[in-house]
């Protein structure tokens, strides 16, 4: 018994100085988050809020298998792991951490404490029934509002407090990195009132001058600021409220952030609940001061131990969903898309990945069996998620979408060659999408030579075109491979394609996603 122990003490030790932490990365420009120092995408689903018990965990886990996921996201609760204050109780973490390895699925943990969707209904109880000490705020018309003040520092302490004791214990009881990335808080800031407007607030709102990080010329700029020192209100004018705002519940979660880093540096991140990207609007009408897209500059000054801001996508329509990828898609801030819906929002997952670090609907276990269109795409794309994310981080991955209007066909510039997609199922790509709906026709493509290409994608026929020297000649395809790769990411063929399978506008990949392995040559002209 004694000689078992001290080998499993052997092993956890190893495994502590064996695995690499997490780490998010750039690699000329492009994010790259490496998972036991490979290069890894989050093919993920995120179970319900309320799915982290042990009565509910099987449906999860289950899910996770059908949908082929490869990274569960799932909350862990600040109420439940310190119910008396100053002492935790970390026998969920530990629940997960279990369960997850006998799954072989990855975690991503999110950190349920003082904001949950603008509210602050998972704060412990000892703090909710004392609501003087940690008040919420007030609206400008003088009534309450359900959503924590970020200015009570005691309040922040103890978050953060209890962070650190969770990434302590992640860092004691997690060397082999299970749990590979943290979100801290969710979806902070206040609905119904652009800022707090209790007495305490508006004296410091009047009295703060503007923090010296928000007024370096390029961060100025980008939040359209009219003076180079002052107020809140002489700086930024009608939208000081909002920026305030920003401010405070950012640097309250870098707090929080700083202090779980600083004993376990995983990769950390925090969540958007989104505005209209499209409009401008005014902070009244969308969930004022968390990282949306008008403040992640606030969020990169003030809370500098969060690695990303990422978008939660609920939005509808092509302008809405690939305006927010390129929102959120900046030199200095990862794409990570962790909630979204499930079903059409599969359309962009191609996009997602191939500027991003990972895509997952939200929710997922609410309707365990109806993932089958993003299963599919996850049963081909989890043998080679290290290699497609080094091959994105090569830029030799491309990716389109089938247009809500206007031509269903496309053009992808690979170089020597260009790539034609036509969207639609007709032979000759003129008839409505396969899905009768809203068009869900999409391709990506990845380059490994000139002439040399892997396609995968729905509802859309590939064909090709030579440019550059060759611009002109005629072609063909020279072999057309349909398969797939397998669990050791080898590609194995189920057929060669040709004759009917790749005549007119190429080889069609249907409703259901599907790969293919085609190379083309350019013929020299007769003499």
């Amino acid at each position: 018994m004694a000689a078992a122990l001290a080998a499993l003490l052997l092993s956890v030790a190893a495994a502590a100085q064996t695995t690499p932490m997490p780490q998010l990365t750039w690699q000329k420009g492009h994010p790259l988050l490496l998972v036991d120092g490979k290069p890894y995408l989050i093919l993920g689903g995120q179970c319900g809020n309320s799915s982290n018990w042990p009565g509910t965990l099987p449906g999860v886990w289950e899910t996770m298998r059908q949908m082929n996921a490869n990274t569960l996201e799932i909350p862990v609760y600040w109420e439940e792991i310190e119910p008396v204050r100053g002492q935790y109780d970390f026998r969920s973490v530990q629940r997960l951490l279990d369960q997850a390895r006998e799954q072989k699925i990855r975690l991503v943990l999110l950190w349920f404490a003082t904001w949950k969707n603008g509210s602050n209904h998972y704060m412990p109880e000892w703090m909710k029934l004392d609501s003087k000490k940690f008040p919420n705020i007030v609206g400008k018309n003088g009534k309450p509002v359900d959503s924590p003040s970020p200015h009570i520092t005691e309040a922040m302490e103890l978050d953060a407090r209890a962070f650190a004791a969770l990434m302590q214990y992640l860092k004691d009881a997690d060397p082999q990195h299970t749990v590979i990335m943290v979100q801290v808080e969710n979806e902070p800031g206040a609905w119904d009132s652009v800022r707090d407007y209790s007495q305490a607030a508006e004296r410091l709102f009047a009295g703060e001058q503007v923090p010296a990080a928000l007024l370096k010329p390029d961060v100025l700029k980008e939040l359209g600021g009219t003076a180079k020192k002052g107020t809140w209100s002489e700086v930024f004018g009608e939208r000081a409220d909002e920026y305030f705002h920003a401010w405070h519940v950012a640097s309250y979660i870098g707090y929080v952030a700083a202090a779980g880093k600083a004993v376990n540096p995983l990769p950390l991140y925090v969540n958007a609940a989104l505005r209209n990207p499209l409009t401008n609007p005014p902070a009244t009408q969308y969930e004022s001061g968390g990282p949306t897209d008008n403040v992640i500059a606030i969020y990169k000054a003030a809370a500098p131990a969060i690695d990303l801001c990422a978008p939660d996508i609920y939005l509808r329509g092509d302008a809405n969903y690939m305006t927010v990828i390129d929102l959120y898609s900046r030199p200095d801030n990862a794409l990570f898309v962790p909630e979204t819906s499930s079903g059409a929002s599969t359309k962009y997952l191609y996009e997602v990945l191939r500027r991003g670090i990972g895509f997952s609907p939200f929710g997922v276990d609410r309707n365990p069996s109806g993932h089958g269109r993003l299963a599919a795409e996850y049963r081909l794309l989890r043998p080679i998620v290290s290699d497609l994310a080094q091959w994105a981080a090569e830029g030799r991955v491309y990716s389109a979408i089938e247009p809500e209007e206007g031509a269903k066909k496309q053009a992808l510039d690979l170089g020597a060659w260009q790539a034609v997609l036509t969207f639609g199922s007709g032979r000759r790509g003129n008839t409505p999408a396969a899905s009768q709906g809203e068009p869900v026709g999409k391709a990506m493509v990845v380059k490994f030579g000139e002439g040399d290409f892997l396609v995968m994608g729905t509802d859309v026929h590939v064909s090709f075109l030579p440019q550059g020297k060759d611009q002109g000649k005629a072609w063909h395809f020279l072999r057309v491979e349909e398969g797939c790769y397998d669990a050791q990411g080898q590609w194995v063929l189920r057929r060669v394609l040709n004759g009917d399978e790749t005549d007119w506008q190429g080889p069609y990949l249907g409703t259901e996603p599907g790969m293919l392995r085609i190379r083309v040559y350019a013929r020299e002209p007769r003499k």
